[in-house]
């Protein structure tokens, strides 16, 4: 039985707060090469003990299985402008030597029923205590702005009903969710012309490459 929360997350923490780094650090790459990164910004948390002892209930997850069977206690999301950015940020994650690639669950092209859209990938990550080595299960999920903020609003209403939504409310956000798939189309169909607007026009960034006007988590 855990009885102490703080001490078994802190490994989930530290492999959150490193990825952060590392991915964080792709943007930087791209951008002392003069070249247009794909990654916009990125955010991670690790999951609150309410929210994993709700979804062991709901899973019915074993608390000695823990470690196993929850992929998303550990939590990244890197936000990207374009839809191609997405899948050119999953093949630079392939090809990283610092952590394995478990599993990768493609939901934009194959979205599920409610709408959702997002490319999510598990990873597990060696984190370095001074016990010696452990493997953390982080997921990664990659998404465009737009699916981001149709996402975030999905969450808050499923806390609102417990997923149990109104036949007419799930109709309005499956709408909502081909609305912003559609823009994420549309942005692609003149991607070219806006990345030559925004090499004239580059607005100030912090360390995790977040404009000022982004409200993020960390």
């Amino acid at each position: 039985m855990i009885t102490n929360w703080d001490q078994f997350l802190l490994p989930y923490q530290q492999a959150v707060s490193e990825l952060k780094v590392k991915l964080r650090g792709i943007r930087k790459q791209f951008e002392n090469r003069n070249e247009r990164p794909p990654i916009e910004f990125v955010t991670g948390r690790v999951k609150p003990v309410p929210s994993i002892k709700e979804k062991m209930s709901r899973r019915h997850v074993a608390e000695e299985r823990l470690e196993q069977d929850m992929q998303d206690i550990a939590g990244l999301r890197i936000m990207c402008q374009f839809v191609e950015d997405i899948y050119q940020v999953v093949d630079l994650l392939r090809q990283r030597t610092d952590l394995t690639i478990l599993e990768e669950r493609d939901y934009i092209h194959n979205e599920k029923p409610s709408g959702y859209r997002s490319y999510h990938i598990v990873v597990e990550y060696p984190v370095q205590l001074v016990t010696g080595e452990k493997k953390i299960l982080a997921e990664i999920q990659v998404r465009t702005l737009a699916m981001n903020f149709w996402a975030t609003i999905e969450h808050s209403l499923n806390y609102k009903y417990q997923g149990d939504f109104p036949a007419e409310l799930s109709a309005r956000l499956q709408r909502a969710a081909e609305a912003a798939f559609k823009l994420d189309t549309e942005m692609s169909e003149i991607r070219e012309e806006i990345q030559e607007a925004q090499h004239y026009i580059t607005p100030p960034r912090d360390d995790d490459g977040a404009t000022p006007s982004q409200h993020k988590e960390d």
